[in-house]
């Protein structure tokens, strides 16, 4: 050994046990992205009271307000993530937290038309972007491989476990306090979360290595485990080559094109289904079967705790089967489950809605964070926040159209059947689109191994 101690990062987080340094960065990544479900799901919630407060004449606009968040959320992924895989990921967890409290504290104050509420929520949603994708890579990074994807889904199913939060917080608030009260509290607890990662949240062991900031490294690694014996002289590695050039370019290097093109075109598929139900659903209820706002908000509330209850069914079934068939069987399932939602017998009997949408929550909402695990495992450090921000980025452009078509579709009066039969397809084309990555990543690993 040479006179300065050489450590493979990877091998050292692989060996530390899971200590206070992971624990506090599990839990404020956790509960960051817990409250930016929060936020991002409660407009939907609280629909049907916008309208009659606005003197809206249909549900169309709320569903342009929801696009208008998700036109923020994809730009932020695109740009955020890039700038986190330059300086860091910390800083821009800490920033985004930070800009998407303050403006949903704003949003409850200022916004008096459904226009102010669009630019506002667009504004915001610049931050919200920030979060999924850089709170994925840093818990990724430091979790032990054994552990890795089950840790990555378990603790990223927060941010549906905040948008179902939303919806009963929303039913018990808006009769007692009005709509805006939901997104005063929205707002104020990723402030005091925000605080909270200035002091916790570390920075990126692999990303600092990569950057060759070495004494960086050996302070995270003394608070990481305090039993190892840190050499200030210590240089460390990580087993890939630090890529040059534009992240975004690196994507689609050294063959990685045609899978980043798939999950690209799986991210849009899945986000336009979930934007779509998650967004609507409870101003559909509310117009066309005439269910009242709080009990719509409630069925739609089990959409989001199907995705939350379905990430860690989904996770231990990876664990045991791998990673795209089981996620090439659940959007399979997505797919039946959207059409029978307009089925006029399970909407006559709110039992039989409840639990088909719960089932649509586990499969579309809860494989979602499978397909950000899928990003974090397939890409290197030096790409990998572009590489999970870039397939939600683009994913977020389905968000967008999801939720305007079915806009569109209840300010022209279409029944429930046909308009979730339509919404099948794109579940099913993701099913499709799951299959075909699973065989270009075992032919692609074929290749690469020696």
């Amino acid at each position: 050994m040479s006179s300065a101690e050489r450590l493979n990062i990877a091998d050292v987080i692989d060996a530390a046990p899971i200590g206070g340094l992971q624990l506090r960065l599990f839990w404020v990544s956790g509960f960051s992205l817990l409250m930016a479900g929060f936020v991002v799901q409660l407009i939907a919630y609280v629909g049907p009271e916008i309208i009659v407060e606005f003197g809206l004449p249909d549900g169309g606009p709320v569903g342009n307000i929801v696009a208008a968040t998700n036109v923020g959320l994809l730009i932020g992924s695109l740009f955020f993530t890039v700038l986190a895989d330059a300086i860091g990921r910390r800083p821009v967890l800490i920033i985004g937290t930070f800009w998407f409290a303050t403006l949903t504290v704003l949003t409850g104050l200022l916004a008096q038309t459904a226009e102010q509420l669009m630019l506002l929520r667009f504004i915001g949603g610049l931050g919200m972007g920030s979060i999924i994708p850089n709170a994925t890579a840093l818990i990724g990074e430091y979790s032990p491989s054994r552990k890795r994807v089950t840790l990555m889904m378990t603790i990223t199913v927060a941010f549906t476990a905040g948008a179902a939060l939303a919806a009963f917080v929303a039913a018990e608030m808006m009769p007692r306090f009005g709509w805006r009260s939901v997104l005063y509290l929205g707002g104020a607890v990723p402030l005091v979360i925000a605080v909270l990662m200035v002091k916790w949240l570390p920075e990126s062991l692999r990303f600092l290595t990569v950057r060759g900031r070495f004494r960086e490294v050996g302070q995270w690694l003394a608070r990481l485990d305090a039993n190892r014996r840190i050499d200030p002289d210590a240089e460390y590695r990580v087993p890939e080559e630090s890529a040059r050039g534009v992240p975004v370019v690196q994507l689609l290097e050294e063959r990685r094109a045609g899978v980043t093109v798939l999950y690209w075109a799986a991210n849009f598929t899945n986000l336009l289904n979930l934007y779509f139900l998650a967004g609507l659903l409870p101003t559909i209820l509310n117009q066309t079967i005439d269910m009242d706002a709080s009990s719509a908000a409630q069925v739609a509330g089990a959409m989001q705790l199907g995705g939350t209850i379905g990430t860690f069914g989904l996770a231990w079934m990876i664990s045991r089967k791998g990673l795209t068939p089981m996620l090439t069987l659940t959007f399979g399932i997505a797919a039946l489950a959207i059409a029978f939602i307009g089925s006029p017998s399970v909407l006559a009997a709110t039992l039989w809605l409840t639990a088909t949408v719960f089932i649509a929550g586990w499969c579309v909402i809860g494989g979602q964070p499978g397909l950000n695990a899928f990003a974090a495992t397939f890409y290197p450090t030096a790409m990998r926040s572009t590489g999970i921000g870039w397939g939600l980025g683009i994913g977020r452009a389905g968000a967008i159209v999801g939720p305007w078509i079915g806009g569109q579709l209840l300010a022209m009066d279409w029944d429930p059947q046909p308009m979730f039969a339509a919404f099948a397809a794109p579940a099913a084309a993701t099913m499709l689109i799951m299959a075909a990555i699973h065989f270009m990543t075992r032919s692609r690993a074929r290749k690469t191994t020696p």
